[in-house]
């Protein structure tokens, strides 16, 4: 049964990527926007199919282990004779676990590492929801081990994600704007923009896959409200298939030479992005106290 639900799920999807791909495609063509490259478009696909053999290598394990803490739940709804609290429970409650594993992904650089290819993109497109964060799915579960403890059967809770990560993949567009009422608690394609953004006001904004009142409740929400630029504060402007999944290690390996104590070198691999000993890279925070002084000067 739950091998037919993915099946199907997969099915659905495919052609619903297709049609919307191709119209953001002809639009982007239509009105000269240039919102897809064919190195762009070649370098996503590249990282998604690496991404999605990793899951289906791993995908064994990572159930085992859900299924292994699933049998000491504690409590749990009633999914035969309460169907629809178990699912819309299930969907708030795994997107609010991935909401933490995402913003863990954006503030400690060990995990940004793995999570900088999905926003190394200078495009913002519906094929940037496929570049994956390669690595993602050796840890990604562990996010999800409260959900059994909680009752949620583990192919259920894989499932809602598979199911989440279709939304998530479709508000990766600029050719849509701003959702009025539904900007207050869902992810919106406006939303997601301001995520993928470099600009200092923006980054580490916008967590949520599905709900955006995560964001708005722990103070990770920003509003769009000056022109987005798609990327990272440095870009790595190469499409080399090797540095786009390794550039950030390698980084990491240069400045952990540089710390002049442990504590240097653990903050270099565990620290928030940008963090230096000497101030010659700075953090998100950091930069944006930066902005501010500077505007307030």
């Amino acid at each position: 049964m739950n091998e037919f639900r993915e099946e199907l799920l997969i099915k659905l999807s495919i052609p619903v990527y297709a049609i919307v791909i191709g119209i953001e495609i002809f639009y982007s063509y239509w009105h000269e926007k240039k919102y897809y490259s064919t190195k762009g478009i070649l370098a996503n696909v590249y990282l998604s199919a690496l991404n999605f053999t990793l899951d289906i290598l791993v995908r064994g394990l990572c159930l085992g282990v859900l299924w292994y803490f699933y049998q000491f739940r504690f409590t749990g709804i009633d999914k035969a004779a309460h169907p629809l609290l178990y699912w819309s429970t299930l969907l708030i409650a795994q997107d609010f676990m991935f909401y933490w594993l995402h913003r863990v992904d954006h503030y400690c650089r060990f995990f940004w590492a793995v999570h900088v290819t999905h926003h190394s993109s200078e495009e913002f497109n519906l094929t940037v929801g496929f570049r994956s964060s390669v690595f993602q799915p050796l840890y990604r579960f562990i996010y999800f081990i409260p959900l059994s403890l909680f009752g949620f059967d583990p192919l259920d809770t894989m499932f809602m994600y598979a199911a989440t990560q279709i939304y998530g993949i479709l508000i990766h567009t600029k050719t849509v704007g701003k959702l009025g009422f539904l900007e207050w608690f869902l992810s919106t394609p406006s939303h997601h923009r301001v995520h993928h953004a470099s600009n200092v006001k923006y980054l580490d904004k916008n967590m949520g896959m599905v709900f955006i009142i995560w964001d708005r409740l722990f103070g990770t929400f920003a509003r769009e409200d000056e022109e987005v630029k798609f990327g990272l504060t440095t870009n790595i402007n190469s499409y080399n298939p090797l540095h786009m999944v390794f550039h950030e290690w390698k980084n990491i390996g240069k400045d952990f030479k540089k710390g002049r104590s442990f504590r240097d070198k653990l903050m270099y691999v565990f620290g928030p992005p940008g963090w230096s000993h000497d101030g010659s890279t700075k953090t998100a925070r950091q930069l944006r106290k930066e902005l501010q002084e500077n505007r307030s000067a």
